[in-house]
């Protein structure tokens, strides 16, 4: 079994790089492809029927001002502290 799969992987190699891309031999020549150079797609025949959906009133919620508390306390006793502190040096 091992011989089999060591000549295997020996004789694969060599077959894979007898052939020529595209699997043709390399006498025949390759064909032309040619691309057209503008390509012209014609709708007139087409209809297009349908229906326009949109919602039938408009929807919108708009949230109320909220009094928030401030975050930044204001401390009554500062200057009286800064005067105290300016003292003790």
């Amino acid at each position: 079994m091992r011989t089999v799969v060591l000549t295997m992987a020996l004789v694969l190699p060599l077959v894979a790089a007898g052939q020529s891309a595209g699997g043709k031999a390399e006498g025949q020549p390759q064909p032309k492809v040619e691309y057209e150079k503008k390509t012209v797609i014609n709708f007139e025949d087409d209809t297009i029927e349908g229906d326009l959906k949109r919602p039938d009133g408009e929807y919108v919620e708009a949230r109320r001002k909220v009094d928030h508390s401030n975050l930044i306390k204001i401390r009554e006793n500062w200057r009286d502290k800064v005067m105290q502190a300016s003292g003790d040096l």
